[in-house]
């Protein structure tokens, strides 16, 4: 498995993350909280599933990409669930709704692109903007219906204070998917100095070929 790179800029971000899980792991080891362990394991785990999908499918991620995707698992998983962050910080779930939002405003946006090719003619800025807001926002729709069946099946307490809870996370969820279609409409635009407009434009730099552009 290789690890996808941006010219110059070693992946520090991944790396510190994946030695972070690990340390974790290895201690709840060592002190018999197998139960952080186990989700330090499982965590990396998925942090290495973005670059095998990629390999396989022949998508290449840029390194931040990779680095976000690993960094929000530990976020949520590790701090947020086995660190009890959700509970220590109000302010926690809000970043991560956030974060994840605007992500796949992103996402949305290079959904949208390959649907046209990169046709610039075709792929009218407010167009790929409201593709990729719906889109976004109906992955959080969708991520706040599963919360809701845990805890109706399983008696889990996902939703923290119910109706208020879901409700401020779809409104972080739109907030963060406006900033993420923004920058697809940005792109778009010629706009390309912003942070986001370039992880766009490095994922399209290294996979032209989904992007009509051999």
């Amino acid at each position: 498995m290789t690890l996808p790179r941006q010219s110059n800029r070693p992946p520090n971000i991944l790396y510190l993350t994946w030695i972070i899980l690990i340390g974790a792991a290895v201690g709840g080891f060592l002190t018999g909280a197998f139960s952080i362990t186990f989700v330090a394991a499982g965590t990396l785990l998925l942090s290495l599933v973005p670059i095998w999908v990629g390999e396989r499918i022949g998508v290449t991620l840029p390194t931040a990409f990779v680095s976000a995707i690993a960094a929000f698992l530990c976020a949520t998983l590790v701090l947020g669930e086995v660190g009890d962050f959700y509970e220590r910080y109000w302010w926690w779930d809000v970043v991560l709704h956030g974060g994840s939002a605007v992500a796949f405003g992103l996402v949305g946006s290079l959904l949208m692109l390959m649907l046209v090719k990169g046709n610039r003619l075709t792929a009218a800025p407010f167009t790929v903007a409201f593709f990729a807001f719906c889109f976004a926002v109906m992955i959080g729709a969708v991520w706040e219906i599963w919360e809701f069946t845990l805890d109706q099946l399983f008696g889990l307490n996902t939703q923290k204070s119910g109706l208020v809870d879901t409700m401020w996370d779809l409104i972080v969820d739109t907030g963060g998917a406006l900033i993420g279609a923004g920058a697809g409409w940005a792109y778009l635009k010629g706009r390309q100095n912003g942070p986001l407009t370039r992880a766009i434009h490095a994922f399209i730099d290294k996979n032209r070929r989904l992007f009509g552009d051999d």
